[in-house]
């Protein structure tokens, strides 16, 4: 095998490898993030558990002092 098609087999390989990767790190964040916290996979008909208040920062826009 000439030098040419050493490196194109390698640059394939390894950008096969690099999006796989891509993708199962893209899967894994979509299916973590695809529920509020503390809502349960199970019951997704339902709906979630916690307001959407409650969902990030605080519940209420915080009140500078001077």
């Amino acid at each position: 095998m000439n030098t040419f098609a050493s490196m194109i087999c390698r640059d394939l390989a390894c950008g096969t490898a690099a999006a796989l990767i891509t993708l199962i790190i893209s899967l894994t964040f979509l299916q973590s993030t695809g529920l509020p916290p503390g809502a349960h996979h199970w019951p997704t008909m339902f709906g979630a558990v916690q307001p959407q208040h409650a969902w990030f920062g605080q519940p209420e826009p915080a009140v500078l002092v001077d």
